[in-house]
């Protein structure tokens, strides 16, 4: 059976990622794909609040090169979003009741926005960024970088989600852009008395048995210093798994294999 691991929130820190690669054997000592037939997923936030998101871009990039196609899989994270927002539109204020201070260039201040990562990015990271999805399944998982309900506000299925999401950021139009920034950082869905029934309602509708994410830092839920944390959080009845392991924090750059149906 073929082996499907996940990984998500690297934020700039490209040596945590290859170091955990390493440690799973989907990379060799130097840094080059040994994943054989193994399955490997970005769960997004390759960006901002690290040094180096621009790295580790370029490695995940060297990595899809190297492995056979289809191995290794991206989804967008709001990282993506805003990093690809602050390239477009800058310090243009977005439209909202007529009069507005927001911008991209203000949230990616505010968000950890690094400018060796804006002074590096090319034309051809930009069009390939944009055709990353949103979601994925396999091995019965239902892989997405935010804890949120919102992705059916794009469509009734993954495919329906990714295609409206991908012409959304083909659009020029910076309202389209700061709603799918605004719906990409919500989070929390699957958490609380009701986390379990939605996780259960969203995978009833887009199938697979259990969510996994990141964006939402596991040590924060647990209420431990990153440092500490050993692994993956797995909660709501055991419908939603959390892989955010909060590396720009201190904390490791989980790489999660997933159970197996």
């Amino acid at each position: 059976m073929t082996a499907v691991y996940a990984v998500s929130d690297i934020h700039g820190h490209p040596e945590k990622l290859l170091a955990s690669l390493r440690e799973a054997e989907l990379v060799d000592a130097e840094g080059n794909w040994s994943g054989k037939d193994a399955r490997l997923w970005f769960l997004g936030d390759f960006f901002d609040r690290g040094p180096d998101g621009i790295g580790v871009l370029r490695f995940v990039r060297k990595l899809i090169g190297q492995a056979p196609d289809g191995a290794i899989r991206v989804l967008l994270g709001n990282h993506e979003i805003l990093a690809l927002g602050m390239h477009k539109f800058g310090d243009t204020f977005v439209p909202h009741d007529g009069i507005s201070t927001r911008s991209f260039e203000r949230s990616w201040a505010l968000n950890g926005g690094q400018d060796r990562d804006q002074e590096l990015l090319t034309e051809d990271d930009v069009d390939w960024l944009l055709d990353q999805p949103m979601l994925g399944l396999d091995a019965g998982h239902l892989l997405m970088h935010s804890d949120t309900a919102e992705y059916v506000e794009w469509g009734d299925t993954i495919d329906q989600i990714n295609a409206a999401a991908r012409a959304d950021l083909h659009s020029d139009d910076i309202v389209i852009w700061w709603e799918t920034w605004r719906r990409m950082t919500s989070r929390y869905a699957f958490r609380g008395a009701n986390g379990s029934q939605v996780a259960a309602v969203l995978l009833q509708h887009l199938g697979g048995h259990r969510i996994v994410h990141g964006h939402s830092i596991v040590a924060d839920q647990l209420g431990i210093d990153p440092a500490n944390l050993t692994g993956p959080l797995l909660y709501a009845d055991g419908l939603a798994l959390g892989i955010d392991g909060g590396a720009f924090d201190g904390g490791p750059c989980l790489v999660v294999e997933l159970e197996q149906p």
